[in-house]
């Protein structure tokens, strides 16, 4: 691979801690922990994916589970699908939990970030995996090559996917992050948070941790979450306990381009927020929460205003403290 940056100290992290499909064979995995006495929890954060989650929930208990061992336990939270998704979930093997219904006194909010952050409350295992719900093409490997870096590394905490994508009306792969990651969050990091410009797919819906780290980290509970995790982790350990993997190849569901700006405003101003919070910017004003949309009509643009608080959901550790 090329160099991820031109700054040293990135290009020394993406050199030693990006990590191909072919680190360890599912034999070895397996066979490394075992060897470890580390357990493995997969979740899968859903709302309304009847169609995909459970060919999800199948493949991982057929192969990780019955088969090998690699997984001790199959999660998926729900925010709330009108659909068949927990049925569907429950059917494949999975263990479902109702999102408003884990940790009842906190509350509930919309989002993905909540689903993940009290998945930690119901997790057992040393590692967590977090996929994606929506993925038409999954593959097992998508979980051993998320764990395999926790068995050659003793320094990862968490390793993040990336992989290559279909576009449509583009014939050939392509390797690049989504919209909103080569739009917005690239531009960004490589402008005002450096120690992060060296991934691929900052974005990705694919990824693991240690649960002790997770459970030391704040979550943003909506599209936000996976650039504050990876902001979090850098401020209260280092880079040195993230890396990156090859997934192959991954196909999902699109958003509209509508849909991509309200993501792109909630995650823009997550990161800012972050930034102040460091010590590593100020601004004279309150950030808006307020995103102002303009949406084609009969007489002409009309304003679609649309706004969700951002909210910050402490570490779960100091929520389960005695």
């Amino acid at each position: 691979m090329q160099p991820a940056h031109e700054h040293p100290a990135v290009e020394d992290w993406f050199r030693r801690k990006t990590f191909d499909a072919s680190l360890l064979s599912r034999e070895e995995l397996a066979r490394r922990k075992r060897s470890s006495g580390q357990s493995v929890t997969v979740c899968l954060p859903t709302l309304n994916e009847e169609g995909t989650v459970g060919p999800i929930c199948s493949e991982i208990r057929s192969a990780l589970i019955e088969e090998t061992g690699i997984v001790d336990q199959l999660l998926v939270v729900d925010s709330g699908s009108s659909d068949g998704s927990i049925d569907a979930a429950r059917a494949s093997g999975a263990t479902v939990h109702r999102a408003a219904e884990i940790l009842p006194d906190e509350g509930d909010h919309p989002g993905k970030g909540e689903a993940l952050w009290k998945s930690l409350a119901v997790a057992e295992g040393d590692i967590v995996v977090w996929l994606d719900s929506d993925v038409t093409n999954f593959n097992a490997c998508f979980v051993t090559n998320l764990l395999n870096p926790f068995f050659v590394d003793d320094e990862i905490l968490m390793t993040k996917g990336f992989y290559r994508r279909r576009i449509e009306g583009v014939p050939e792969l392509v390797a690049s992050g989504g919209r909103v990651t080569e739009l917005v969050v690239r531009p960004l990091l490589h402008l005002l948070y450096p120690p992060l410009a060296g991934l691929i797919q900052p974005l990705s819906g694919e990824y693991a941790g240690r649960r002790d780290a997770l459970m030391r980290l704040p979550f943003f509970t909506g599209y936000a979450v996976e650039i504050g995790l990876l902001m979090d982790l850098v401020e209260i350990f280092s880079l040195e306990g993230l890396g990156q993997v090859d997934l192959g190849l991954r196909v999902h569901r699109n958003r509209d381009t509508f849909a991509l700006g309200r993501m792109s405003h909630e995650i823009m101003h997550a990161f800012f927020t972050k930034l102040e919070r460091n010590g590593k910017a100020a601004f004279r004003d309150p950030l808006p929460e307020e995103l102002v949309q303009f949406l084609p009509g009969a007489e002409g643009p009309a304003p679609l205003p649309s706004a969700r608080p951002l909210v910050v959901r402490p570490p779960m550790a100091d929520v389960l403290a005695p």
